[in-house]
């Protein structure tokens, strides 16, 4: 079995994947960033983790290993759980697990797992195509600092000898007052093109006005009013009752769920266009995991869960 290859596979589409009875890597998105000291530019990604306290089986891997290996749920359920207990009997022999493109497993002093992620593989999909890149610092400020030296260096200044007559001082205020009237005369321009683009905006506005009115028409005879109270239903964890070829099938499940109580829908088509319907959908993981083991005692020990985000 390449557990590992399943996992990495399953770790583009989703922030956890689980293993049973052994532990789940967790992905969290982390901003691109800069390394301050090499100039090196590092694109967006999804920072690995290992927490060895979630090992609840929301059927996420064992599913994902049927559907890859045309075989059976339970069957993948067993042979993931002969792997997990070799894993282990590595583990305690002080041996280092490597998961390819995830990371290295080791067991510390104190029994618990250590984890060492890789970074030769960034599951982001939104960031693929990028790669890291060093750039050159910028020295702007430095040219900044070197043209203010040179001018304390080589400073302007008018000799005595060169202010003989008074007439500088005419052109001096013949200068002032042509500045003047040019900073009158743009401050004349803005306001007028201010005052004609908020013209031209409310021509606008009454236009779409007329628009609107000229197209609005009354009923005689309209309908009476009839008021739907819908409950949407939202959520990224959604408890799979079933997937069907045949649409009408899924539509049949739905309503037999629905009148036995359960909030069913149906979710979308999966990559083999097989129409999947759900129990129900929530928000939190792990109301979603409670009302997945209730369902498998008492209706369906088939279910299982999906981690989605639905348009």
């Amino acid at each position: 079995m390449q557990l590992e290859q399943y996992i990495s596979d399953l770790l583009y589409r989703y922030d956890c994947v689980t293993v049973p009875e052994f532990g789940s890597f967790l992905t969290q998105r982390q901003s691109a960033e800069v390394h301050q000291s090499t100039n090196a530019f590092y694109p967006p990604k999804k920072q690995l983790s290992f927490n060895e306290q979630i090992q609840t089986n929301d059927g996420l891997l064992a599913h994902y290993i049927a559907e890859i290996e045309k075989i059976p749920f339970e069957t993948a359920l067993q042979n993931l759980s002969k792997r997990v207990k070799s894993l282990k009997s590595y583990l305690i022999e002080g041996e280092t697990l490597s998961f390819e493109n995830i990371g290295d497993l080791v067991l510390n002093s104190n029994g618990k797992i250590e984890f060492s992620p890789s970074y030769h593989l960034n599951y982001l999909t939104d960031a693929f195509g990028l790669s890291q890149f060093v750039s050159p610092a910028v020295t702007r400020e430095v040219y900044k600092e070197e043209v203010e030296t040179i001018e304390k260096v080589i400073p302007i200044a008018v000799t005595p000898e060169k202010r003989k007559s008074k007439s500088y001082l005419k052109y001096a205020a013949i200068a002032v007052v042509a500045l003047g009237m040019a900073g009158f005369g743009f401050n004349n321009y803005v306001n007028n093109v201010d005052q004609h683009n908020q013209i031209a905006q409310e021509e606008a506005n009454k236009q779409l006005e007329s628009n609107i009115q000229e197209a609005t028409f009354v009923i005689s005879n309209p309908l009476p009013a009839i008021t739907l109270n819908v409950n949407k239903q939202t959520g990224n964890y959604h408890v799979v009752a079933g997937a069907f070829r045949v649409e009408a099938n899924s539509d049949k499940k739905v309503a037999q769920l629905q009148g036995k109580g359960f909030k069913a829908r149906k979710i979308g088509e999966n990559k083999y266009g097989l129409h999947q319907v759900a129990y129900a959908s929530y928000t939190d993981r792990q109301d979603a995991l409670q009302a997945l083991n209730t369902i498998r005692k008492e209706h369906n020990k088939d279910a299982w869960l999906l981690i989605k985000k639905l348009d």
